[in-house]
């Protein structure tokens, strides 16, 4: 089979994204193409687009089934990885071990190949970030992220079936907890940790980043171990 090049990608990326609505205007759960609301992250993304403009470049919707029971919430896009390719986790390190953890589980379906064109499927699984646009460093100001948790929140809503959260990293560990109103001292962040909002169990990893891995913070055995209790936990409710 024929590779896609980059800006066919990126175009297949975009239809994908976009579905019936122009990617101009705002869904609910999502920003515009052109959102406003961190001007610092708006610069940025219009100094990467003049710099790459074959590559997405734009806030990056979730992927996957609004009907799933867990949904997966990063940080947010990567440089070279979502912001590239326009769908989470994919492009990137984090996201060989993230798709192919899912892959293992049972919450993904076909051949992870790193472009949003490669065909693979999710299950019963959602995957989002706390921040939708690429932030300088990868590194987002907490008033981009809280400006961001909006989107965040209506993500959540907009999910009837959900029953579980996997969080990646303390960051996004913090925002999704004042996105369900608990407060920080009642849940603390800790890799394998677990807490409940509602009926929704939420369950804690380090984030699945190259240098977590690197450094040994993240093992993909430890990885493995959170998606090994979420599969357990939605089998079992």
């Amino acid at each position: 089979m024929r590779k896609s090049s980059t800006t066919e990608v990126t175009r297949e990326s975009r239809r994908l994204s976009a579905g019936p609505v122009s990617r101009s205007v705002a869904r609910e759960s999502e920003p515009g193409r052109d959102c406003p609301l961190c001007p610092r992250l708006a610069a940025f993304r219009e100094e990467i687009r003049a710099r790459e403009p074959h590559w997405f470049n734009s806030p990056v919707p979730p992927f996957g089934d609004r009907e799933a029971a867990l949904l997966i919430v990063g940080l947010a896009p990567g440089l070279q990885g979502a912001n590239r390719t326009g769908r989470p986790f994919t492009g990137d390190y984090a996201g060989d071990l993230l798709y192919g953890t899912l892959l293992e589980y049972g919450f993904a379906d076909g051949v992870y190949q790193a472009r949003p064109d490669d065909g693979l499927r999710l299950i019963n699984c959602r995957l989002g970030n706390a921040v939708h646009c690429v932030p300088p460093q990868n590194k987002p100001l907490p008033i981009e992220i809280k400006t961001c948790r909006p989107f965040l929140i209506a993500t959540r809503d907009e999910m009837p079936k959900l029953r579980a959260v996997v969080i990646l990293g303390r960051v996004a560990h913090d925002t999704t907890l004042k996105a369900f109103g608990i407060r920080a001292a009642d849940a603390p962040f800790g890799h394998g940790a677990e807490h409940q909002a509602g009926n929704i169990r939420l369950f804690d990893s380090y984030h699945c980043s190259r240098y977590n891995t690197n450094t040994g913070v993240l093992t993909p055995a430890m990885f493995k171990a959170v998606f090994a209790r979420v599969k357990a936990y939605l089998a079992a409710s």
